[in-house]
């Protein structure tokens, strides 16, 4: 069979025609790199026509970028070949006909993790609707992360199903997955090292074809295509564990008195050759389309996998206690917000909270899963009065959001600062104290942005997360 697909790999000649399915922070950057590349002839970014997404269309047919926040290199990409006529986004699904290659990109969320059963349907029409105009001699790649086991097998019969031909003769299927973040999408794709699985070797090496020539830096990684999406799925759930540990260790510093910072500093320290103790950040929680749910295509891809799991009688997952973990710090914010309002002789109920950030990650409007919206929850849920500022973040279904950040401030009882944004990293202490109008206002740390030494002197009361050495501190009257 591979050799049918080889066969029909030159029959159909060089990649020069691509369809990149789902113009969102992974498709829009990978379809403006691949419509950069000289020998790649025409690129086609295709949307679905709807209600919340329809106008990415007309945006990125004008040249412009329809994803905010910082993207060094993005908007003048995006300008550039579309100016050149290689790149065009369409709702016409039918103009997959014509393509050589067609990469999906396509978020997999999990509406409830318990059950460890993912969202495919996004992804299952986008699958559908390249099987239904599917040509042979294509490669079709998933990107999305998925549950192991994905690729070669749901993604296979549908594709099979839509187009009457057979993966791995007619037509080739691999995974490639993103690894990018955002605020760095350009970087990260032509940098990072591309790891290339396909369901047989001929997909494999067609798909290492198609990604060579957007890379910088990076090289490509070959393996199957369940081993790729394992792969992706692990690094998140490492990330996403390195994370927890942070946090935990965070906790435990608060617990006992000491400085989470100055602890890392000398964990940090001890390097020599094969020794390393690299330590992440803690911080007000994780948010984000990916590690708030691979770590749950990671364990669910040990049962669609069917394979027999050798693990300790009666003990947990560490990866599941990891999200655990991450998903109480929102929680343990409202924990020392509430014991801040404490110390000002104020409770929860009746109080006015300023929560400063609502993109889960810094100098983004990003807001996916942001922690922000847990806290908010949480606090109005005990009767308090919440204000939302976010420099980045212009809209949130249900949510004002606040472009004036002393507009934010006024008479805010209790700043929560959860988002390191640059705006946030040089707050005036005596400015926003005289906006609260409050003796005593409390500011709670979930980024290690606020310096504690220059709150406290003018009457704040300080939390910070692994803060321990000061989340105590004798409350000044301030001047």
């Amino acid at each position: 069979m591979a050799r049918g697909l080889a066969e029909a790999f030159v029959k159909r000649g060089p990649i020069r025609t691509i369809g990149v399915v789902g113009m969102g922070y992974v498709g829009i950057p990978a379809a403006a790199l691949f419509a950069d590349v000289p020998r790649y002839s025409r690129v086609w970014g295709f949307q679905r026509d709807s209600a919340t997404s329809g106008y990415k269309i007309a945006m990125l047919n004008r040249g412009e970028s329809p994803l905010g926040g910082d993207e060094p290199g993005l908007a003048a990409l995006i300008q550039r070949v579309v100016a050149a006529g290689k790149f065009s986004c369409t709702a016409d699904f039918s103009r997959i006909a014509s393509c050589d290659a067609v990469t999906l990109a396509i978020q997999t969320p999990f509406l409830d993790p318990s059950d460890l059963l993912p969202d495919f349907s996004a992804l299952e029409e986008g699958i559908r609707l390249t099987g239904r105009h599917l040509s042979e001699g294509t490669l079709v790649v998933i990107e999305s992360t998925v549950t192991p086991g994905t690729t070669a097998g749901t993604a296979r019969r549908i594709l099979e199903e839509e187009s009457g031909m057979v993966a791995g003769r007619d037509f080739g299927l691999a995974h490639a997955p993103e690894r990018v973040m955002v605020g760095r999408l350009i970087r990260n794709l032509q940098e990072h090292d591309r790891v290339v699985g396909g369901i047989d070797d001929a997909s494999t090496a067609r798909a290492c074809d198609l990604y060579s020539p957007i890379l910088a830096k990076g090289r490509i990684i070959p393996m199957s295509a369940t081993a790729a999406e394992v792969e992706k799925t692990a690094e998140n759930t490492f990330r996403d564990l390195q994370i927890a540990a942070a946090n935990q260790l965070a906790l435990y510093c608060e617990a006992m008195g000491v400085n989470f910072y100055d602890v890392r500093e000398g964990i940090a320290s001890l390097k020599e050759e094969g020794v390393t103790r690299a330590i992440l950040w803690p911080g007000a929680g994780v948010g984000g389309h990916c590690l708030t749910k691979d770590t749950y295509h990671l364990e669910r891809g040990v049962k669609v996998c069917g394979g027999d799991l050798d693990w300790p009688e009666g003990e947990k997952s560490l990866f599941l206690s990891a999200r655990a973990i991450n998903n109480f710090m929102p929680m343990h914010m409202f924990h020392l917000t509430r014991d801040g309002l404490a110390r000002a002789g104020k409770e929860v109920a009746g109080s006015r909270v300023a929560i400063l950030g609502w993109a889960f990650i810094a100098d983004s409007d990003d807001s996916r899963n942001t922690p922000s919206e847990v806290f908010r929850d949480l606090v109005v849920s005990e009767g308090a009065e919440v204000d939302v500022h976010d420099p980045w973040v212009k809209e949130y279904s249900g949510l004002e959001i606040s472009p004036d950040l002393d507009r934010a401030i006024t008479g805010a009882d209790a700043v929560a600062v959860f988002t390191g944004h640059r705006e946030y990293r040089a707050l005036d202490p005596l400015h926003l104290k005289r906006l609260t109008g409050k003796a005593h206002p409390v500011i709670v740390d979930g980024r290690n942005i606020v310096d504690p030494d220059a709150f406290i002197p003018h009457g704040w009361i300080y939390k910070g997360i692994g803060r321990g050495d000061k989340n105590g501190h004798a409350i000044v009257e301030g001047r």
